[in-house]
């Protein structure tokens, strides 16, 4: 019995080591699979146009209203009061210096959005390297056990 006992745990050891190495090829497949699909998410979310982004849109929309709405107010106080020149200046300055705020404030919340996308991108990354050093270390200990003798 001893025989067949050893020829069953050596044939068993095998057919598990084998079932490992696929079990390891997929899981491999699986997480490079990931990263990739993680890269493709970074290049898309990171190289994005930051203007063409519906917040940064909405903040344009409603600067141009603001803009719209002095100079209807402006153009009213001229034409009731006789506005002049320094008020027409001091208008368009405003509206000018609406629109640098607003695309100021586009610039830092890009910038800040950018950020976040790398931190979560390194996050991911990283995630899938240890399950990869993880299943490599599952593959050693497996292929160390269908090599000893039974």
């Amino acid at each position: 019995m001893g025989l067949i006992g050893a020829a069953v745990g050596a044939a068993g050891s095998i057919f598990g080591g084998i079932s490992a190495s696929k079990a390891m090829k997929r899981m491999k497949k699986n997480v490079e699979a990931q990263r990739k699909a993680n890269q493709d998410w970074y290049d898309r979310r990171y190289n994005e146009d930051a203007t063409q982004r519906a917040d940064a849109q909405r903040i344009l929309t409603q600067t141009e209203e603001s803009i719209k709405n002095r100079n209807r107010q402006a153009a009213g106080a001229q034409a009731v009061m006789g506005g002049t020149d320094e008020s027409t200046a001091a208008a368009k300055a405003a509206n000018n210096q609406a629109l640098a705020d607003a695309t100021s404030q586009i610039a830092v919340n890009a910038d800040a959005r950018k950020d976040q996308i790398e931190q979560t991108y390194r996050a991911k990354d990283d995630e899938y390297g240890k399950a990869q050093a993880i299943g490599q270390a599952v593959q050693g200990v497996a292929s160390a056990a269908s090599s000893m003798p039974f």
